[in-house]
Parts: C-alpha cells; structure tokens; sequence
C-alpha cells in the first residue's frame, strides 16, 4: 500500500480501528493508577476533511460520515459515544470538517499523570503533529521510526500502558515487521496491551500475520476484523484488523457488540461481516 493518511482521515479503516482504541483508553482511564500510551505511527494527529487530500478521496463520507448518520442500537451506541464525543468537540454547528487522529483521541482520555509518547518519521506529518500536541506536559512528540519506537520505549515507568502500532504498510515487509516487532516488545513488556492494526485485501496476508503470532507463543490475543467489502478485489482495501494482546478483559464482550453494529453502518451494498476470535488465550 502507498499510504498517505491524509487521503483516508476518517475513513472506516479509522473509525473500527478508533472505536476499539477508545474502548481500551475507557478502561485503562478506569483505574487510578497512571498509565502510558506510546503511539508508534501516529502521523499528523489531527485531519482537515476540507482539505484538497481529504476530498479528493472522500473516505470519510463512507466512514466517520456513514457512522454519524447510522440508526444503532441502544448499547452500541453507549460503547461508541465517547469516541464520538470526541469527533463531535472538534466539530462545531454540526458540521464534519475535521477529524481527530490517534494521538488526538488518546490525548482526551490522559489524565494529569498519565502520559503519551507520539512518534512519527515523516517531516510534514511530524511537525503537525508537534503542532496539534504543543504545549502539552503529559505529551511527546518524537521525530523517529515507529519500529525503533516500539522497542526503545518500553517498557515504560509506569507498570500499565498500551502500545498502538499502526505502520503505513507501504512496504511488503510490514507484515513479518509487525509479528517481529511485537514479539520483541512483548519480551521486554509482557504485561502491557497491544494494539497492531492491519490492512485486508485479501486473506493471503493477514491470515499469515495470524500463523506468525501464534508462534510467539503469547498468552492472550485477540483478533478483530471488519470486512466492508467482499474480498473478490484485492487491488482495494476491503477491510482491517487488530491484534490485541492482553486486552481488557471486558473489551471481547464489548467488541461482540460494536463489530456487528460497525458492519451493519459501514459494509458496502449492506455486505459487511466480522470476525472476533482468540489466536491464544481464553478461546
């Protein structure tokens, strides 16, 4: 994939992968004690969807737009509204004109000693990036590789945290990288929580990035997929997962209900489907 995040702000790539990251920050927010979230490919932390990238791909009207508009249920709803909460804070008149990134996201659920580390190697999308968090304490943006990042912050000083790895994909080696990095981390930081985020065009890919894992032979990880699109075209992007590992142990329970509610708002021609299952662990 050549990505540049801007042409897919809000897209439903990022409203699934932002949805269960709000999940998570909900629980970790939960307990008193501090906590660190390092954000390995954070990119520019906060989108313009009036910007000439953003309308030229328009994936946010089938993304953040589909969702706003969407009739759900009572309890998904609940689940999905302090994420929207947020989307909706940074859109006056109810207008949608911009959309938050992962650090922006995270950055509403610190508290005043929790902390983020924001990392991102591409100048432009670094400086913004430093710009949208400036004058934050709790925060720091870093100029550097998000796979350097994964193995040189953690494990942090504070004993809870999450790791959200979430790589342009640009390149085909980005797959093995992604089981490799985790690996590495997960040795250094087993009781921290991952989140990896991965593109579906087909199953080729994904469902080898799933034999990887369970190698690692880690205790607890869970995967969550949202297919948008039949996987008949692999020239597209038909969906996306995420590889969490040590997940909050309400968050299956929760994601059983936001996955198919997700599919229902987001899946092309009313033909989006899910799977939530366990690669290790409490299956």
């Amino acid at each position: 994939m050549n990505y540049r995040h801007a042409f897919h702000a809000g897209s439903f790539a990022d409203v699934f992968k932002h949805a269960v990251l709000c999940r998570i920050l909900h629980h970790l927010r939960a307990k008193p004690a501090p906590f660190r979230v390092i954000d390995t490919h954070a990119g520019a932390g906060l989108y313009d969807l009036t910007s000439p990238e953003a309308s030229r791909g328009g994936e946010w009207r089938d993304g953040i737009a589909r969702l706003k508009e969407a009739h759900l249920a009572p309890e998904a709803a609940a689940l999905l509204k302090p994420y929207l909460d947020v989307v909706d804070a940074l859109n006056t008149h109810g207008a949608l004109k911009a959309y938050p990134g992962s650090p922006a996201l995270i950055r509403a659920w610190l508290r005043g000693n929790d902390r983020m580390i924001a990392c991102e190697l591409e100048p432009l999308a670094a400086k913004s990036l430093a710009y949208h968090l400036r004058r934050d304490a709790r925060v720091k943006t870093l100029t550097i590789d998000g796979w350097t990042a994964l193995s040189a912050y953690v494990p942090p000083k504070e004993r809870r945290g999450l790791v959200l790895v979430d790589p342009p994909f640009e390149q085909d080696s980005d797959f093995r990288r992604l089981a490799e990095g985790l690996g590495a981390a997960h040795r250094k930081w087993p009781t921290g929580i991952y989140a990896l985020w991965y593109p579906i065009k087909g199953r080729s890919e994904p469902d080898a990035l799933a034999k990887r894992l369970r190698r690692l032979g880690l205790p607890k990880i869970l995967r969550a997929e949202l297919i948008v699109s039949p996987l008949s075209d692999p020239s597209r992007l038909n969906g996306s997962g995420l590889i969490l590992v040590n997940p909050p142990w309400l968050l299956e329970k929760e994601l059983s209900t936001l996955l198919p509610a997700l599919a229902g708002a987001l899946g092309r021609d009313g033909k989006g489907t899910f799977r939530l299952d366990w690669l290790a662990g409490e299956a």
